[in-house]
């Protein structure tokens, strides 16, 4: 097997209400890259976020007292503390410069995945996509439309994990891949049968493209995988999250 990431270059600065199939389409057409049947799709969840309009301007942020205790306590300005608040279910842990929650969505994320880097402008922020799942399913059917194949579609962002160090890419949305491969049950290259074996297949696909598309100043927010064939499944990202009940830092 092997396996081609591409950069697909040429996506312009994401504004709110931007067609991101339309502009996918143009960057592939100026790349002169072809989607085939299968392929697999990584976006950055900012652009995502961007044309969905999640952008929001700091001084319309109404602080209230949570906030303010929290942002004292973590060195963080009370503004984005609120952010952090208002999109979670519940505040995980907390040290001076980082606040861990569990996202509404279900993620346990710092700082609820929001972002101020690559923001042009300084007083914002850049909250999740509402639905990433959802998002991922609309872009890929806008994409099957125009090419007539079947493919994946993968929104990723970068974390860090509690027992490394580092960020690396991880899917928050997806359509069309298999996310959680259960091999329970398989036989290992002894004949011995696994018995917990899970693999987290869209984390790994998003780890991968986050190697061409970059952390800081690379402006490509896309990458096209190859070499892998996305089957038709109706699981998404969600399938890689862990029950409150099995997670032993909750």
């Amino acid at each position: 097997m092997s396996l081609s990431i591409k950069a697909v270059q040429g996506i312009p600065k994401i504004k709110q209400g931007d067609d991101l199939v339309a502009l996918i389409i143009a960057a592939m057409n100026r790349s002169s890259l072809h989607i085939e049947d299968g392929n697999i799709l990584v976006l950055a969840q900012k652009i995502v976020s961007k044309a969905e309009g999640r952008l929001v301007h700091l001084d319309t942020v109404k602080v209230g007292e949570e906030a303010l205790s929290l942002a004292a306590k973590t060195n963080k300005d009370p503004r984005l503390v609120q952010l952090i608040l208002n999109e979670s279910e519940e505040v995980v842990r907390y040290r001076e410069g980082a606040i861990i929650v569990a996202h509404k969505i279900g993620l346990v994320h710092a700082n609820a995945g929001i972002d101020r880097s690559n923001i042009e402008e300084s007083e914002s922020a850049l909250l999740l996509p509402e639905d990433p799942d959802a998002s991922a399913a609309k872009i890929r059917e806008g994409l099957e439309q125009h090419y007539g194949v079947h493919i994946g579609v993968i929104i990723s962002d970068s974390m860090g994990r509690a027992w490394r160090n580092g960020t690396v890419g991880f899917a928050i949305g997806s359509s069309g891949v298999e996310t959680l491969k259960n091999l329970v049950g398989q036989p290992d290259m002894f004949g011995r049968l696994l018995e917990i074996t899970t693999v987290g297949h869209g984390d790994e696909l998003a780890a991968a493209a986050s190697i061409v598309m970059g952390q800081a100043d690379e402006a490509i927010p896309v990458a096209l995988i190859q070499g892998l064939h996305a089957v038709k499944t109706n699981q998404t990202a969600t399938a890689l999250l862990r029950k409150k009940s099995e997670d032993m830092f909750r």
